[in-house]
């Protein structure tokens, strides 16, 4: 077995799942026949927009935070993070008891500071840069002793967003693709990984916004390449992907595939109406390859994990509030 980023395989996933089984939810496998019918496939949606905090990252972020030694513990623990990835690690400290520093930019929506901050971690404020955030959380991890949990280059944060893919793989049989979007590539790495070893056949293709496309472009040039992102609505996809992920995707990635701002608005509106379930921006990006036929699927059996459902209800992209 190959292992890679440390000692990450599908033992390490396993063992990362039964470390983290009694704080998270194993989330439900939805279909919708309507979708199915549309887009002449069967579409099997892992919702972790129903996980802990709202977002796969529980899985990733409780498992790093509950591998720590209780020395290191003891002095608490820090990342840098707009959302997801802070509350989730603001909750796994929570839980174990221990102080939790998250430093987040100026204008991070005001539900999410409150998301963290309701799990009593200490918020730091830093100026809306991937520099500032990391020269800021450098500085806090000086200050008070705090070890790092980096939101997606930290081999327990990728054993345990592989959970989520281990048990589609386990609820749901004889898949042909699974798909997930892609960021940082924590999640990437983790489904990639346990896919493979679980069904060496299975597909495993990502799906990235346009707006935002290193991890394709880096794919196609097959070095990692780090790039200027331009405005995307899928905000939790904006961070370049990492070093030692991009490794894993060379391996276990049989294709990246970019969609427009316009499909991952359709996409994610598509999905609230005919599935009645909440959806992030983020979440949408897979669906939307599949509906505008970028990813071929006709006839297969196709997972796909909904990785978060956290909305700023006030700023829905098809609201005419937003053009006032």
């Amino acid at each position: 077995m190959v292992e890679l980023v440390g000692s990450v395989n599908l033992d390490t996933i396993r063992a990362a799942h039964e470390r983290i089984r009694p704080h998270i939810h194993r989330t439900s496998v939805l279909t919708n026949s309507w979708l199915n019918d549309a887009c002449r496939a069967s579409l099997f949606f892992k919702c972790e927009n129903f996980q802990k905090v709202g977002a796969f990252k529980s899985r990733g972020a409780t498992n790093a935070v509950f591998t720590l030694d209780d020395e290191i513990a003891r002095g608490g623990v820090a990342t840098h993070s707009s959302g997801n990835h802070g509350a989730a690690v603001a909750r796994a400290a929570k839980l174990r008891g221990i102080p939790a520093h998250i430093v987040m930019p100026s204008n991070s929506a005001k539900v999410k500071i409150r998301a963290v901050q309701s799990y009593g971690a200490q918020v730091v404020f830093c100026e809306p840069t991937e520099k500032a955030r990391e020269i800021k959380c450098a500085e806090v991890i000086n200050q008070t002793g705090a070890v790092l949990i980096h939101s997606f280059e930290n081999e327990h944060v990728i054993t345990g967003q592989g959970t989520a893919a281990m048990e589609l793989l386990e609820d749901i049989s004889g898949l042909d693709v699974i798909m997930c979007p892609v960021g940082g590539g924590g999640l990437l790495a983790g489904t990639a990984i346990a896919a493979k070893s679980m069904r060496p056949q299975i597909k495993v293709i990502a799906v990235e916004p346009q707006n935002a496309d290193d991890a394709a472009q880096s794919f196609r040039a097959g070095r990692r390449l780090v790039t200027e992102k331009k405005f995307t609505i899928a905000d939790g996809l904006r961070t370049n992907i990492g070093e030692p992920n991009f490794a894993i995707v060379q391996q276990y990635v049989d294709d990246i595939v970019i969609v427009s701002e316009e499909a991952i608005v359709l996409a994610m509106r598509t999905i609230w109406e005919t599935m009645k379930i909440v959806i992030e921006p983020s979440a949408a990006v897979p669906y939307a390859a599949i509906a505008e036929r970028i990813s071929d699927v006709e006839r297969k059996r196709v997972g796909i994990i909904l990785t978060g459902g956290n909305v700023d209800l006030d700023a829905l992209p098809w609201s005419s509030s937003r053009d006032r």
